[in-house]
C-alpha cells in the first residue's frame, strides 16, 4: 500500500487516503521463457518477463497484491513434458509462482487438461491458495480446492476480499476422466452467494472477484458479442449482482481495461504479453474506509524489459530436457508440407490438414474425419520433422473420439464451419470478423475428410453447402456415420451443437501429439498427399 495522503474538508475534518495496487496475470499458458518454441529469439512475454515488472512495482508498493486468474498449468512444451515424461520436483510454473510471492490463483478451464492427479499435486505444492467458489467435489459438496475466497488485511488498515471463480463450462470441453472428482456450479448464481456471504461475515472495504471467464456483452453498449451460453459471464457479473468493486477477468485472451455499471475491470491478454495493475484509492472518513476512485491499465513489456534470471532459472533443467525432447528428429516428409498462408490452407485440401485427418482415421479406424488449424501460426511440416514440429501445430492436449452421427449433422457442423468466411466490399474472400474478435478461434473452423464437398461464401450463412457426396454419391440426411473428431469438438465445443449427445463409438484416450509422433515414428518417412475433396468457392 503506498504512503498514506491527508487533506484538509471544507468543514475542517481530516480526510486520509491509502492507495491498493493489485497486479493480475491471466492466461499464461505454461509461459515462463520469453519465447513461443516455435522460433529462435526472445519474445515479449512469459512470466521471467512479467517478473522484472512485478519486482519494478512493487518497489513503489510492497503490500501491492498480487494473483493468477487462471490457466497456467498447460500450453507450452515445457509443461507439457512436465506432465506427461517428466513429474520431478514441483511443477514449473509453481514453483515460479512461489518464488514470486503470489497471495493467490484461480483455477482455470485448462488447469484440468492433465487430469486431477496433475492439478491436485499443483495446489498442494504451491505456497498461495487457488480459488474457485463455484467447483466442489462431487462427493462432499465442499469447495473443491479450500476455501473459495481469501482476505488480506494491509497493513492492519484495510481489509480486501478476492473471490475466486471459474466458467462453468468446463463439462462441454474437458475428458470426463479429468472431472469426475468435480461439479461445476454457474459462475454468477456462485457469485451472488458468496459476494453476499462475504460482505455480511467479513465486512471487508474492497471486494475483488477474480474470475476465469470473459466478457459476452460489449462493454460499452451492452450487445451480446458471442452466443449467450454461459461459458463467459463477465457483463452480467457487473450488472445483474451488487457487491463487486474489481472484476478480474481472463479466459478469451483479450487486452482490456475499463469500467462497467461502476465496477473497474480488467482483462491482461495472455501467454505473459501483459500484466493487469489496479489502483484503489480509498477514503477515510470517521474511522471507515470507502473507495474514492479505481483505475485499470496494462503493463506490456517490451524490449527494454529484461528477463528475471532468477525465474528463469528455477526451471532451467526441466527447460534443457524439453528442449532435447523438442529437438530429437523423428522423420522426415517427401513433398510439401508447408503452411505458408493459413487463409489458402483453409480454402482448399492441402496435404498438412490432409495428413492430420489421415492420422486421426487410420488411429480410430474410421472413413470420416475433421481437424481444424489451431492458430494462424501452424508452420505444417517441413522435411524434417522433430517434436517442436508437432507441439507448433498441434498445441491443445487433444484426445480422439467416434462419434456416430448423420448425414444431416454432418451438413448442419459444415454449414456452421462455412460461417467462418465472408467477402469484403470489392468481393475478396476474408475471415468472418466473429471468428477475430474478441479472440480468434480459427480452431473453430472444421475440414473434413471421407468426404467430398464444397462450400460457396457468397450464398447466405446456413445455406452455403452446395456440394456434400459420400462415396460419389449425395449423402443421405437420415443415414449414420462414425466419424472422428478430437475431444473438444466431439463434446460441442466451438457451438457444434449437433455434436452434443451424439453416440459415443470408440475413445482414443492418447494424447494427439503422441499419436502423431508415434505415427511419424512408425512410418519414419510420410509422404505428402492430397486428394482434394473440399474447396470453398466465392
Amino acid at each position: 500500500m503506498k504512503r498514506a495522503e491527508k487533506c484538509r474538508t471544507g468543514d475542517d475534518d481530516r480526510l486520509r487516503t491509502e492507495t491498493i495496487t493489485l497486479l493480475v496475470t491471466s492466461d499464461i499458458h505454461g509461459h515462463i521463457h520469453p519465447t513461443d518454441y516455435r522460433n529462435e529469439g526472445e519474445r515479449n512475454l512469459g512470466l521471467a518477463k512479467l517478473s522484472t515488472v512485478i519486482e519494478r512495482e512493487r518497489r513503489r508498493d510492497p503490500s501491492l497484491l498480487l494473483v493468477d486468474n487462471g490457466d497456467l498449468l498447460q500450453g507450452t512444451p515445457l509443461t507439457y513434458h512436465y506432465a506427461k515424461y517428466d513429474r520431478t520436483g514441483v511443477h514449473p510454473m509453481v514453483a515460479a509462482l512461489n518464488h514470486l510471492r503470489y497471495d493467490a490463483a484461480v483455477i482455470g478451464n485448462h488447469e484440468f487438461n492433465y487430469g486431477a492427479e496433475v492439478l491436485r499435486r499443483a495446489v498442494r505444492d504451491s505456497e498461495f491458495p487457488w480459488l474457485s467458489a463455484n467447483i466442489t467435489d462431487v462427493d462432499s459438496g465442499e469447495p473443491a480446492f479450500g476455501k473459495p475466497y481469501l482476505i488480506k488485511e494491509i497493513d492492519n488498515k484495510i481489509k480486501v476480499a478476492i473471490l475466486g471463480l471459474t466458467t462453468h463450462y468446463i463439462p462441454n470441453w474437458e475428458h470426463p476422466v479429468h472431472i469426475k472428482e468435480f461439479k461445476f456450479h454457474d459462475a454468477l448464481e456462485a457469485a451472488k452467494v458468496w459476494v453476499s456471504y462475504i460482505r455480511r461475515t467479513e465486512n471487508p472495504d474492497v471486494m475483488v472477484v477474480s474470475y476465469h471467464g470473459g466478457f459476452e456483452r460489449d462493454l460499452e453498449t451492452g450487445e451480446a458479442t458471442e452466443a449467450l451460453t454461459g461459458e463467459n459471464q463477465g457483463y452480467a457479473l457487473c450488472t445483474a449482482m451488487e457487491g463487486i468493486d474489481v472484476l478480474l477477468t481472463g479466459h478469451q485472451h483479450r487486452a482490456l481495461t475499463g469500467e462497467v455499471n461502476g465496477i473497474a475491470v480488467l482483462q491482461p491478454n495472455f501467454n505473459g504479453q501483459a500484466i493487469g495493475k489496479i489502483e484503489i484509492v480509498l477514503e477515510e472518513s470517521k474511522g471507515k474506509w470507502s473507495i474514492g476512485r479505481k483505475t485499470a491499465e496494462l503493463l506490456v513489456p517490451d524490449n527494454s524489459i529484461r528477463a528475471d534470471q532468477e525465474i528463469i532459472s528455477i526451471s532451467a533443467e526441466q527447460e534443457k530436457r524439453t528442449q532435447l525432447w523438442l529437438d530429437q528428429p523423428i522423420g522426415i516428409v517427401t513433398g510439401e508440407m508447408n503452411l505458408r498462408d493459413p487463409l489458402e490452407a483453409r480454402i482448399r485440401d492441402n496435404p498438412f490438414v490432409e495428413f492430420i485427418n489421415r492420422v486421426q482415421m487410420e488411429t480410430a479406424a474410421v472413413g470420416i474425419s475433421n481437424t481444424a488449424l489451431f492458430t494462424n501460426d501452424s508452420p505444417g511440416f517441413h522435411e524434417e520433422i522433430t517434436m517442436r514440429d508437432i507441439v507448433s501445430n498441434y498445441i491443445y492436449p487433444n484426445t480422439l473420439k467416434v462419434l456416430r452421427v448423420t448425414g444431416q449433422d454432418i451438413k448442419d457442423a459444415l454449414e456452421k464451419s462455412a460461417g467462418y468466411f465472408m467477402l469484403t466490399g470489392t468481393g475478396h474472400l476474408t475471415v468472418n470478423p466473429v471468428y477475430i474478435e474478441p479472440k480468434p478461434q480459427h480452431y473453430n473452423y472444421d475440414m473434413w475428410e471421407g468426404i467430398d464437398y464444397e462450400i460457396k461464401v457468397s450464398n447466405p450463412i446456413g445455406q452455403r453447402l452446395v456440394k456434400l457426396d459420400y462415396e460419389g454419391c449425395p449423402i443421405d440426411m437420415n443415414a449414420e456415420f462414425d466419424v472422428v473428431m478430437n475431444s473438444y469438438r466431439s463434446s460441442g465445443g466451438g457451438d457444434y451443437e449437433m455434436f452434443k449427445g451424439k453416440q459415443v463409438v470408440k475413445e482414443i484416450q492418447t494424447d494427439m501429439t503422441e499419436i502423431i509422433a508415434d505415427y511419424i515414428l512408425q512410418r519414419r518417412t510420410i509422404h505428402a498427399s492430397c486428394d482434394h475433396n473440399w474447396k470453398v468457392v466465392i
